[in-house]
């Protein structure tokens, strides 16, 4: 009797390592996700987001149907965000980074002339094109509302975004004064830079509120503010 249950124990034993050795050796067979692709993946999540979320909005949009226009599964979101709140902060990060870098090309481009780049700037931000297109516009206007209804991580983020625009204006402002010849204080220069930049999110924040009800008012409001604001 006690040799059959040895016997037994023997193949039970050998049964369970055999099971074992297999499920190693399909689990070492399953691809394994380099870096470089999860960092890529991590890209077009990002890049999904913010298309999303300033057409539709932070809460305006879920992370299945972001994942899904990422070419992605649901279930992968979290190998890369803790939340939908962590991506929106990665979202401000990413998109004034990336209009930052556009208006430091503007600057490049006019080398000589500050209020040329200035007028640039607002030619190029003021538009049509910019408000029928919130997807790929700027972060500043079309998350500027997410931003106050997210918190304080959320404002953190969004407030960099800001000094980063406040900071590259002033610097504008102080070298078309330079080049005029006039000399105001740094103080005066950021003032100046603030409120043209505001005055230029606000045109574009207002004339999307009214386009589809009324597109001939939402076409005065972007061209009137683009006329005073050439003016600054």
């Amino acid at each position: 009797m006690s040799g059959t249950i040895a016997t037994g124990e023997i193949e039970v034993s050998t049964s369970a390592r055999t099971q074992r050795c297999r499920l190693v050796e399909e689990v070492s067979q399953v691809p394994r996700i380099t870096q470089e692709q999860k960092k890529l993946n991590r890209e077009k999540i990002v890049q999904a987001a913010g298309e999303g979320f300033r057409l539709h909005g932070v809460d305006g949009i879920g992370i299945e149907e972001l994942m899904k226009t990422a070419g992605m599964t649901h279930g992968g979101f979290y190998n890369h965000f803790s939340s939908k709140e962590d991506l929106a902060v990665e979202v401000y990060r990413q998109g004034f980074a990336d209009s930052l870098n556009a208006l430091a090309a503007i600057r490049k481009a006019h080398p000589r002339s500050a209020r040329a780049a200035l007028h640039d700037m607002v030619d190029g931000y003021v538009t049509a094109a910019h408000r029928d297109h919130p997807e790929t516009g700027c972060a500043s206007a079309a998350l500027a509302v997410d931003a106050g209804r997210h918190g304080a991580t959320s404002q953190a983020e969004y407030r960099r975004g800001l000094e980063g625009y406040f900071s590259a204006i002033t610097e504008m402002m102080l070298d078309r004064a330079h080049q005029t010849g006039t000399e105001p204080t740094s103080a005066e220069a950021r003032e100046q830079a603030v409120a043209l930049f505001c005055q230029m999110v606000g045109a574009l924040v207002v004339s999307r509120a009214v386009a589809e009800a009324d597109p001939g008012l939402s076409d005065e409001v972007l061209t009137a503010n683009r006329k005073q604001l050439r003016r600054s």
